[in-house]
Formats: structure tokens, C-alpha cells, sequence
């Protein structure tokens, strides 16, 4: 049983968006200091496209997040297998995800960052997927809003694959 794939946001309509989303972080932030925060792997290609469209000039820092225990318990540990390089003290700090549903690794994001002291923390995500939360969260700056659908393309991936794709696709058939 192959995969189909259905475009649901193609390049053209990303690139508009983030235009959109990188005018209201600018003003948000305007000349302060701000880091931005790539959650690997999955957010590398909307990160780069969004910190390049900012008027502002962030420090740039990267994290990838490990879960141990089941992949579908809420019990299941977080970790970091990257940590942040540099320090976000006295500093406003936006986490970068490509997508956000259950909302627990930026909640566990939030959590860890809070304790190093940040002027602030706010989220960016590329797709704010509200079926699946299950806490409290809210992306302060979501690209598009979906109810469903799995996902993949823009780094996007199904068992490692479909990240390289220019456009959001819905994986049918999964």
C-alpha cells in the first residue's frame, strides 16, 4: 500500500504566510534581543526561511528533544539530545517548531527555558494542529491552523521521509 501524497499549503503560500508571521514577530520584538530557537529536525526549513525574512538580527540556537517511554504515553520522559549553546538570560527568546498538537514538547521547552532566566518565551509554528492538545497552549504565532490530517513535506517527515518537500502535504493512506 503506497502513500498518496495531497498538497495542502504549496511553497508559494508558505513563503506569503511567513512574510506575514516574520512582520509580526518584527514588531513584537522590534530591536530588542531576541534568540530564536530551532527544534530540530523537523522546523530547519521554516526556521531558515523565517529568521531570513525578520527585520530584526537574532542569535540563532538549536535544540532536539528525545522522548523516552512509550511514543504514545504522556508518562514518557522528555531530554534534550542538543541543548542550547548559548545563554538566554536577559533575553527574549521565540521557540521555532513545525508543528505543534499534543503541545508537550514546547510546554517541556517552556518549562526548562522559564529557569534560565529569558526576558519572555513565546512560540512560532509552522502548522498549529488544535486537534490533538492535549494542554493548555497556545502558539503566539501560528502559520496556519488545521484541525487533522498527517502531515509531511517543509520538514515534515513520516519515518524519516518527505522532509525535503518544498510544500505541506497531506499523507493519505498512512
Amino acid at each position: 500500500m503506497g502513500h498518496c501524497l495531497k498538497e495542502v499549503f504549496s511553497s508559494e503560500v508558505i513563503a506569503a504566510r511567513i512574510k506575514e508571521i516574520s512582520k509580526e514577530i518584527s514588531a513584537t520584538y522590534g530591536d530588542q534581543p531576541l534568540v530564536c530557537v530551532c527544534v530540530l529536525k523537523g522546523a530547519y526549513l521554516f526556521f531558515a526561511d523565517l529568521t531570513r525574512s525578520l527585520e530584526a538580527e537574532p542569535e540563532i540556537d538549536f535544540v532536539r528533544l528525545s522522548s523516552y517511554g512509550s511514543g504514545t504515553s504522556r508518562t514518557g520522559s522528555m531530554n534534550f539530545s542538543k541543548d542550547l549553546e548559548g545563554s538566554i538570560a536577559d533575553k527574549h527568546v521565540l521557540i521555532v517548531e513545525d508543528i505543534v498538537d499534543t503541545g508537550h514538547s514546547v510546554e517541556f521547552l517552556k518549562h526548562v527555558f522559564s529557569k534560565r532566566n529569558p526576558l519572555s518565551i513565546k512560540t512560532c509554528a509552522l502548522i498549529d494542529k488544535g486537534e490533538r492538545r492535549e494542554i493548555d497552549l497556545k502558539v503566539d504565532f501560528p502559520g496556519f491552523v488545521v484541525e487533522n490530517g498527517f502531515l509531511v513535506g517543509y520538514g515534515m517527515d513520516y519515518a524519516e521521509k518527505y522532509r525535503y518537500l518544498n510544500a505541506v502535504y497531506e499523507l493519505e493512506n498512512v
